[in-house]
């Protein structure tokens, strides 16, 4: 990277982090001429400034007095990480010191890490270097005379088509500074063609494809039972509601919700416009939840924003124009964390903390932020880059704080709900939650809620981790609102009441087991809206809290979605069989099977193993030990576990032995509908490992017409089998069984390949989208 081989205008006290030749940080640091003298790798950032309007790349003229290519033609702005710093704050720097633009950071997309290594300067100068390559997408062109140029580093800047720039540097044209365009570096120009060359037509017909894969049903319940101030209270919690909606949004990546408000602004425009915003809707992003979550959305595709004052004025100019930014790849640590924060930095600033504050840096609710981001822009300018490492950059945010503003509007509504509903449980509910929200002490909220009884059934919160790719630390905020099935509930008393049987009796070995599991209370209701962290598949039930407290003190609480198994099961589930399953066993594929089946998923999420003891002896958790592994290994756990318990229930004659059959191959039916939300979702991922498992142990057979079966004889053990094996790493905190055993099965096999291959032939939809139609006309009236 020409830009950075410049020793004259650094100070010697500039530190950079050493990294591994992998690129993961060593934990140390050394000074910038040591670096290079030695080989080490170490981190830069590169920044490219692309007019969209003309497709041109802004190019930086190399100040003569540089010791290398000096005078050449370059990136429009690079520069070292310092040992302390983070790469955003770094672009966000060089920018501003070099040209004079000053920027935000939803203006900085990272398109790629480019790692370079090279010697030059006679051997003197050995640079192995992994840049970050940024790319800033302005509408138009800047005016040349916008920029203040920093002399020590350059001497000019100019515009230069993408074609004629890759024909310069195809040609090694002297006047530019090298760079291989058919190696890495050649992905700076595929990546801005493909998104300004794609056929609109094309890209509309591949988004139609997508958009069929979601069979749209009307999902709505009888409110005849709620009382007339239960209905005037719904109408509170629905608007509440969407306020879950609208953190998501924030918590799933910080540019996500101008993202959203652009595409709806301009969902008439076109067709494809039209396309994309539907798309959208289901996803709450731009990354697509069935395809791995594969970006069908680019920044050329979002927000524009207007900076007066992000350069110098120029008169007749309006200003500075962009495209509000996002990565292709989906951040793993959402916007929970830093976007540049690595594993390394944050476990090295973890332990640098007392107790107390580990266990709240890990906690659910907040997120982890840098004081750097923090720093106005002016202060970030004037920030010198010779800083020595330091891991006391981030700190923690509550919940409470970082969405303030948003969670006080929702207690408040909470609050006045509370006040109407002639529920004295769901009054005691509301009332806590609200509090919480403001306080961050969730603990009295979710006894409340797992005490809850009444005819209107709500969730309302952050709950769930499978965001927090990361560690799986972050709970996202969600919303449900339901009428309690009276009926359906009262059948379920014998799942909660036998949950100390079955935790007894499970397949694993006694040292592991507890004595005192708690009965989960069940609550079947039909849900009338949902909101925040329902996006892409629909969940047709949930176990909560997951605060490890909770759930070792009064164990956990169930819900049921009935209306939307009902809804899976007649729409995908039974197409399913009658493509993949073999024609003597697709009649027992059957409702009741799939629902209990569904019930006693969500019992098992609260038997086995939760808070641990190491081998070491330090108590831990599961969650704690196992980090972004936890969620695609418990779901499969509940699974798996979930047939074992039927299996345990029907020979202890306390549900009919007839049910074995059917539930045996409703499930092997389910994996083909799990796995269709892909192998990056939690639930898919678990659903591919027992899949797998069970075919290996010929538990699960593919005949010859390509259909699947069951082999009644070999799944009871193979499924007791794989229940111990999974129980058994999460017994142990065994995070490297848990790597292995998932990059074994959780993997795309060719059986499960050619059954998706059949489902997608005859276009059977992968999952359901939702009309509320009482709770659109709620919120129609509202507005």
């Amino acid at each position: 990277m020409a830009a950075e081989f410049d020793q004259t205008t650094v100070k010697e006290e500039e530190y950079f982090d050493v990294l591994t030749k992998t690129g993961e940080k060593t934990g140390y640091s050394k000074p910038r001429g040591d670096v290079h003298r030695n080989g080490d790798y170490h981190r830069a950032v590169h920044v490219w400034i692309f007019a969209e309007s003309t497709q041109e790349l802004l190019l930086q003229r190399r100040a003569d007095c540089k010791d290398s290519w000096a005078g050449q033609w370059d990136i429009s702005s690079a520069g070292h990480i310092s040992a302390g710093d983070s790469s955003l704050i770094s672009a966000m720097r060089e920018l501003q010191e070099e040209l004079g633009v000053t920027l935000p950071k939803d203006a900085f997309e990272l398109i790629f890490v480019f790692l370079q290594e090279c010697t030059i300067n006679d051997g003197k100068f050995i640079n192995n270097e992994y840049n970050d390559v940024y790319l800033v997408t302005t509408i138009d062109p800047i005016p040349l005379e916008a920029f203040t140029l920093q002399e020590s580093e350059v001497s000019a800047v100019k515009y230069l088509s993408l074609e004629e720039y890759r024909r310069v540097l195809a040609q090694e044209h002297p006047e530019y500074v090298p760079y291989d365009v058919n190696g890495e570096y050649g992905q700076l120009f595929t990546i801005i063609e493909k998104r300004y060359k794609e056929n609109a037509e094309a890209r509309s017909l591949a988004l139609e494809k997508q958009l069929n894969r979601y069979a749209s049903t009307s999902l709505s319940a009888e409110l005849t039972g709620l009382t007339a101030a239960d209905k005037e209270a719904l109408k509170l919690l629905v608007k509440a509601a969407t306020i879950m909606d609208k953190i998501f949004y924030v918590q799933v990546w910080y540019s996500n919700p101008s993202l959203r408000d652009w595409l709806k602004e301009n969902a008439d425009k076109s067709q494809l416009d039209k396309l994309k915003w539907m798309y959208y809707v289901i996803n709450k992003s731009p990354w697509s939840c069935l395809d791995e979550n594969e970006a069908f959305l680019t920044t050329a595709d979002s927000a524009i924003k207007l900076l007066p004052k992000a350069t110098k004025p120029v008169p007749g100019w309006k200003g500075f124009e962009y495209r509000t930014a996002f990565p292709a790849v989906k951040p793993p640590g959402a916007s929970f964390y830093p976007p540049d924060m690595d594993k390394m930095e944050f476990n090295l600033w973890k332990d640098s903390l007392q107790q107390d504050k580990q266990e709240e840096a890990m906690g659910f609710f907040n997120v982890i932020r840098r004081h750097n981001e923090s720093l106005s822009e002016d202060s970030i300018s004037h920030k010198m880059g010779n800083v020595t490492s330091s891991p006391q950059d981030l700190y923690v945010v509550p919940y409470s704080q970082e969405y303030n503003s948003l969670l006080a509007e929702a207690a408040t509504l909470l609050r006045k709900a509370g006040d109407m509903t002639s529920s004295s449980s769901l009054k005691r509910l509301l009332y806590s939650k609200a509090d919480a929200f403001l306080s961050n002490d969730y603990y009295d909220s979710d006894i409340a809620w797992m005490e809850l009884d009444s005819k209107l059934d709500v969730t309302i919160g952050p709950y769930e981790t499978y965001e927090d790719a990361l560690f799986g630390y972050k709970a996202t905020f969600e919303a449900f609102i339901g009428v309690r099935d009276d009926e359906a509930t009262a059948q379920l008393k014998l799942f909660g009441d036998q949950l100390q049987v079955l935790e007894k009796n499970l397949p694993l070995d006694d040292i592991y087991k507890s004595e005192n599991v708690t009965a989960a209370p069940i609550r079947v209701i039909q849900l009338l809206y949902n909101a925040g962290d329902v996006k892409g598949p629909q969940t047709v039930a949930f176990n909560l809290p997951n605060d490890e407290r909770i759930v070792k003190d009064r164990g956990t609480s169930m819900v049921m979605l009935k209306n939307v198994s009902e809804a899976k099961f007649k729409l995908i589930l039974k197409p399913i069989a009658n493509v993949c399953i073999m024609k003597e066993q697709r009649e027992l594929v059957d409702f009741d099977s799939f629902f209990t089946h569904t019930i006693c998923h969500e019992c098992c999420h609260g038997i086995g193993p939760h808070t641990i003891t190491l081998p070491n002896g330090q108590k831990s958790t599961v969650r704690l030990e196992l980090q972004e592994l936890h969620s695609s290994l418990e779901e499969a756990k509940a699974d798996i576990v979930g047939l074992w318990a039927l299996r345990f229930l029907m020979d202890k004659d306390l549900l009919p032995k007839s049910l074995a059959k059917s539930m045996y191959v409703s499930f092997l039916a389910g994996c083909f509908r799990s796995v269709r939300f892909g192998l990056e979702e939690a639930h898919g991922k678990g659903q591919a490992l027992q899949f797998n498992y069970l075919f290996e142990k010929g538990a699960f057979i593919l005949h010859p017409d390509e259909t699947f079966g069951v082999d009644f004889e070999k799944v009871e053990d193979s499924v007791a089998s794989l229940s111990r094996e999974i129980l058994t790493i999460q017994a142990r905190g065994d995070k490297e069984a848990a790597k292995t055993l998932l990059q074994k099965y959780g993997v795309m096999t060719p059986p499960l390949k050619r059954a998706l291959e059949k489902l997608e032939t005859v276009q059977v939809p992968v999952d359901i989208v939702p009309d509320f139609s009482i709770a659109n006309q709620i919120l129609c009236d509202i507005n």
